[in-house]
Formats: C-alpha cells, sequence, structure tokens
C-alpha cells in the first residue's frame, strides 16, 4: 500500500472481512555463494516428540549462511564427543559438526546438551548443558541455534525472536476476516492477537517483547491499541478525531510516536504512556506520517509529501528543525533505522516500482535490495542482519526476508489467505 492509498485507508476505509489459522514456512530462494557446510547430527531423545536437533538443522538452513548436510549422507551420528571419527567428516568436507543428546530426568523436565566441533582443527568450539521443560523445547532449540550462529559468523542469532504480522483470509470477499498474529521466528506457534471484522494495521513491538501497540478500526474509526501479550490486557491509548496512526516504540518503551490529524493536517506526535501527554513533533500543512525512532531516541526519522512527493526527513525527537534526507528516487517511505542506527531501510520508488532499499547514513548513499514492484513494510531484525517486508505476486500478499548485502533472500510462504505489514520483534 502506497503512502498517498494508506493515508486514505487510515481516513476513510472499511472493509468487513473469517478466521485465520495460516501456518507459515520459510524458502530459502538465494544464499550466500560461500556457504559453510554444517552438520547437526540427529540428537537421542525419549519422552517427546520434539526434535531439537532437526529444529536447529532448519534454523541455520534457512538463514543461508550455511550449507547444512543430509542426514543420510552423515559418516556415522555420534552423540559424544570420545565418538567423533574427525577424519571421517574432514572427508565427508564438513568445515562444522553439532552432536547433543536429550535426555528425560522426570517431571516434565529434560536436560539438553550439545557441542560444536571445528572438523579441520579436531576442537570444539561450544560446548552446553541447559534444562528445559518440555514446554520450551522449542525455544531451547532456537537458542541453541543462536549460539551456534554466533559462534560462526561473529553475529548474534534471531532464531529465538518473534514475528508479527496482519493476515487477511478470503480477501476481497464478503467473508473476510483480518488478524494480528504472531509467531516464532521459524513461523511456528503462531497466535491470534487481536480479531475484527474491521481492518487492523501498523504492529509495532515494545523494545521488551511484552507489548504490541497496532491501530485498530473497530470502532468504525481509527484508534490506538497497546496490548499485553502475556494475559492479553489492551489499552486505547489513543482516538482522537481523523488519522490515528503509525505508531512505534521509544527505544526505552515510555512513549509512542504517532500520527494524529486531530489539529487539521497529519502530524507527527509522541504520546507519553504514563502521563498521556501528547508532544506535537512537526508542523507542518503537508502529509507527515510513519515515524520511527533512532536506536538512542534523540531522532525521529518520518515520511512527508512537502517536497511534492513522499521523502523520508529527520527531525530531533524533542521537535527542532527538520531535515530532508533522500533525494534519490521520485518516493522514499516507511523508514526505520538499523540497530546500530548506521542504517536505514526504506520503501524506495521510481515510477510503479516500488522496491525495498537501504541507506548509509554516513554518506547517504541508497542501495537496493530487493528486484518485486510491490514490496513494503520493512523491518529490521533485531540483529540488523536480515530485513523482514511484505510483497505482492498475482494481487496475493506475502512475506519475505532479505540480507543487509542483498545476497540472501526467502520468502516466507502461508497455507492460506494473504499476509502484510510484518513486524520483527525481540
Amino acid at each position: 500500500m502506497n503512502f498517498y492509498n494508506k493515508v486514505l485507508f487510515l481516513v476513510a476505509f472499511s472493509l468487513s472481512i473469517a478466521n485465520s489459522h495460516a501456518a507459515l514456512t520459510i524458502e530459502i530462494s538465494e544464499g550466500v555463494s560461500s556457504a559453510l557446510p554444517v552438520a547437526v547430527v540427529p540428537f537421542p531423545s525419549i519422552g517427546t516428540s520434539t526434535n531439537i536437533s532437526a529444529i536447529v538443522n532448519s534454523d541455520l538452513e534457512r538463514c543461508g549462511y550455511f550449507k547444512m548436510m543430509a542426514e543420510q549422507a552423515m559418516p556415522n551420528k555420534p552423540n559424544i564427543a570420545s565418538a567423533v571419527n574427525f577424519n571421517e567428516w574432514q572427508s565427508a568436507n564438513q568445515n562444522y559438526l553439532v552432536i547433543g543428546q536429550l535426555i528425560d530426568v522426570g517431571g516434565g523436565q529434560y536436560n539438553v546438551q550439545f557441542q560444536l566441533f571445528d572438523v579441520y582443527k579436531s576442537a570444539q568450539l561450544l560446548g552446553y548443558r541447559m534444562t528445559s521443560s518440555a514446554a520450551d523445547l522449542r525455544k531451547t532449540a532456537h537458542h541453541i541455534s543462536d549460539l551456534i550462529f554466533e559462534k560462526l559468523t561473529g553475529k548474534k542469532g534471531v532464531f529465538s525472536g518473534r514475528i508479527a504480522y496482519i493476515t487477511t483470509t478470503n480477501p476481497g470477499s464478503k467473508q473476510q476476516l483480518q488478524q494480528l498474529q504472531i509467531a516464532d521466528a521459524d513461523g511456528f506457534n503462531p497466535q491470534t492477537i487481536a480479531s475484527s471484522v474491521e481492518p487492523l494495521m501498523s504492529p509495532s513491538w515494545s523494545p521488551d517483547g511484552k507489548k504490541i501497540a497496532y491501530v485498530s478500526f473497530e470502532r468504525k474509526s481509527a484508534a490506538i491499541y497497546v496490548q499485553t501479550l502475556a494475559n492479553g490486557e489492551r489499552i486505547r491509548v489513543a482516538e482522537f478525531p481523523g488519522i490515528n496512526g503509525a505508531p512505534t516504540w521509544s527505544p526505552d518503551g515510555t512513549r509512542l510516536a504517532l500520527t494524529l490529524s486531530k489539529d487539521g493536517s497529519p502530524d507527527i506526535y509522541t504520546l507519553n504512556l504514563s502521563t498521556r501527554a501528547l508532544t506535537k513533533i512537526t508542523r507542518s500543512f503537508s502529509i507527515d506520517t510513519e515515524p520511527s525512532w533512532s536506536p538512542d531516541g534523540s531522532t525521529i526519522v518520518f515520511t512527508s509529501d512537502r517536497g511534492g512527493k513522499p521523502q523520508i526527513y529527520m527531525v530531533p525527537s524533542q521537535g527542532g528543525d527538520e531535515k530532508r534526507l533522500t533525494f534519490s528516487g521520485s518516493y522514499n517511505a516507511r523508514a526505520s533505522f538499523s540497530p546500530d542506527g548506521r542504517s536505514l531501510v526504506m520503501v524506495h520508488g521510481n515510477g510503479n516500482d516500488y522496491r525495498i532499499a537501504i541507506m548509509d547514513m554516513a554518506n547517504r548513499s541508497i542501495n537496493v535490495l530487493t528486484s518485486g514492484r510491490s514490496d513494503e513494510s520493512p523491518s529490521f531484525a533485531p540483529n540488523g542482519s536480515m530485513i523482514l517486508y511484505a510483497s505482492k505476486k498475482g494481487g496475493t500478499g506475502f512475506l519475505s526476508a532479505v540480507s543487509i548485502d542483498g545476497k540472501i533472500q526467502q520468502k516466507l510462504v502461508f497455507n492460506s489467505g494473504e499476509v502484510r505489514e510484518p513486524s520483527w520483534g525481540p
């Protein structure tokens, strides 16, 4: 949805919508040519159907940095260090080897242990033993994947994180339903946070991952809600006349930046969540929307058409002088900072093509990462290495992910319905 259509949607759009339980799978469409060979030997386990080694293998495979060894090609399947024959794994052209086991200690608890080896150095790189409940075994597996990823790449893993997104089933029919859902980063454990026959928009994670802010039209006009995930409690924090849109959290979790048109044209405000005090940040007769905070909280970037077409601007988070950041392309919108503050991701348009691009804040150069014609809603992974975004093909919306250098491409496939407005959370 482009800039002008989104504003029109906020002002006037209403949609009658049916239940969605879309499951998500991830397809690697492109990976790095220098992917490292890694073997994850199946972990022996008793008393559970959760296959930890398969989850770890899948995590590492879908990130695009590793070439995983098929189980049937493994020369043997050791689960303790003394059983590892490094010569055999060298002959199988594997750089790294992961072994482990899962032990039922009773009371619904398991001991999970694993070791990571450098095959050519015949040396252990990691070794951990941890306790997990049966319900948390998938979470434990993702934690193991994060540890391995960080050891081998030097970057923090994102496998333990979650994503939020909006789904629509039977789009265009009289029996549509929109749902705000969250899921593990690999698409498992989808949970519906909000469901409505009216539009839902703009999910935004709190910095601690415990709450989500979003826009709902359930009362026939736009309102912004903050919902606590643990107990489902939600609070309506903004329902002013006109537009109430695009909430994003400050880095300390105490404020929201948002778009309001209660005084006329849409402007950027900040809302103190404790006192409900509003601070008006921009004062323009144009459309100012889609605010996003810098990691240190000192700056807000936003989209404005004050120059004639949507471009990215920057303003101190307390208000002040506004500075235009983008000049390349006829359309730049929906910007947000990388976790280290060195880059901005945005929707970059020329003509009728809308693609995901990244700007280097040091020299303002823009690098286009995707090739779709309808790419939108980019969201950085917590480690800054990947960008989640929405796209369309044949009128159907789906999610994709791309690495910040454009070398790794993923497509996130749902078994039904459409999906849009992804947000990668902690």
